[in-house]
């Protein structure tokens, strides 16, 4: 007598990770990163956090021109360049204060608009990092999700916003304020920039917030490739130490 042939039991797929809301994933990005770039393999919109760098930079920018003032802010900038800043010196008065004049409106447009040169540089970092992941770690990734997972990563830089604004508020002295260099997160703090260029540039890249960026920047490119944790922070930091050295050396010749 034959017997029925046993069916194996069906085995349930894994249910799919719900998805993530625009503000889940800004919380997430500080405190469970992994959550927020496995969901860009769904949705690489990031139009969330490209909002919230325009407002805290429009922030910061206000509070510098009614705390500090652009002028007083181009001036600090300037004086940190002693060659540039002797060569208007020695200028006429009128030539000199013209030159000033545009100095200052140079500053105040280029504050406001920090978020448009921001998504511009964050454009280009996307696309290097997309093609170096393609080629060292075999990452199939697109760009609009490399260039979400940089625009996410970007948030700690909000935080430094805030912060700065925070301290322009209580009532910093005009004098010591740097608008290339806000707040004391990094080593550049160490150094004066008008007599030691290299090593001030040098440790104004060696920056808290930064380093944090480029952490999830990595930590993005794992989570939605196969390319291992080692090799991700490898090529992160990779080329962030390239672009130090570079702009170090361009600040020693002066």
């Amino acid at each position: 007598m034959s017997t029925a042939p046993v069916v194996p039991p069906s085995v349930a797929p894994e249910p799919a990770s719900a998805p993530l809301s625009e503000g889940a994933r800004l919380v997430n990005t500080f405190f469970a990163p992994s959550k927020t770039f496995a969901d860009l393999r769904r949705s690489a919109a990031w139009w969330a956090p490209f909002l919230l760098i325009v407002l805290t930079s429009a922030l910061f920018s206000f509070a510098v021109g009614s705390k500090v003032g652009f002028r007083k802010a181009a001036e600090n900038v300037m004086q940190s360049r002693p060659k540039q800043w002797d060569r208007i010196q020695q200028l006429p008065e009128d030539r000199q204060e013209r030159t000033m004049n545009m100095v200052e409106k140079q500053t105040m447009y280029g504050s406001y608009a920090f978020p448009v040169i921001d998504l511009v540089m964050l454009l280009i970092i996307a696309g290097i990092l997309l093609a170096t992941f393609k080629v060292a770690a075999d990452a199939n990734v697109s760009y609009k999700v490399a260039l979400a997972i940089v625009m996410y990563a970007s948030l700690p830089g909000i935080l430094k916003f805030l912060l700065a604004t925070v301290t322009l508020f209580m009532g910093i002295a005009p004098d010591s304020f740097n608008l290339q260099n806000p707040i004391a997160t990094n080593l550049g703090v160490l150094f004066t920039a008008a007599d030691h260029p290299a090593l001030y540039t040098l440790g104004s890249m060696i920056d808290i917030f930064m380093f944090w960026t480029l952490a999830l920047t990595a930590i993005g490119f794992t989570c939605v490739s196969k390319a291992k944790k080692g090799t991700a922070f490898a090529i992160v930091f990779g080329w962030y130490a390239v672009f130090a050295i570079l702009m170090t050396g361009l600040a020693s010749l002066g």
